[in-house]
């Protein structure tokens, strides 16, 4: 691809493989497409706690290629979701996890937490205050609060 349209494809899909490696180095995975899953599945459980306005604020914060699949799959009239606790939260995201099977087992909870950890690096803090904010106590206990800067992860 060439001109502007090109040149911003590439910078998307260079951001999310950046993401992808971030978060593939905080959970000591070195499979992208696991990855590319905890990070989808994550992101639909958060995306489907949040009131419409809120997950909306929060998807125009993402790289293009995330916001993609963060919107995917989304019904904004059944939202938020009726049970807005930590174990619905991450059985959303084991049902994730079922309908992409990988030969691994995941822990649901440590995957949320790293992603909500590349939330804090790349997501403006007042967006991830209010997004954290609106959470049930117990599903903010996953999301540490503060930036949680990685010195050895260089941004692009």
């Amino acid at each position: 691809m060439t001109g502007k349209s090109g040149s911003l494809f590439d910078e998307t899909v260079q951001l999310t493989h950046l993401w992808l490696k971030e978060l593939m180095q905080d959970l000591g995975w070195d499979d992208r497409h696991r990855a590319y899953l905890g990070l989808r599945v994550t992101l639909h459980a958060l995306r489907d706690h949040l009131s419409v306005e809120a997950a909306a604020k929060l998807g125009a914060q993402l790289p293009m290629l995330v916001r993609g699949f963060y919107y995917d799959g989304w019904h904004p009239a059944h939202k938020p979701a009726k049970d807005k606790n930590v174990e619905a939260f991450l059985a959303a995201m084991e049902q994730g996890f079922r309908q992409s099977p990988t030969d691994q087992p995941i822990d649901p909870a440590a995957v949320a937490t790293a992603v909500f950890r590349l939330l804090d690096r790349h997501v403006t803090q007042g967006e991830c205050d209010h997004v954290r904010q609106s959470l049930p106590k117990a599903l903010r206990a996953l999301w540490s609060s503060g930036k949680a800067a990685r010195p050895d992860i260089v941004p692009m």
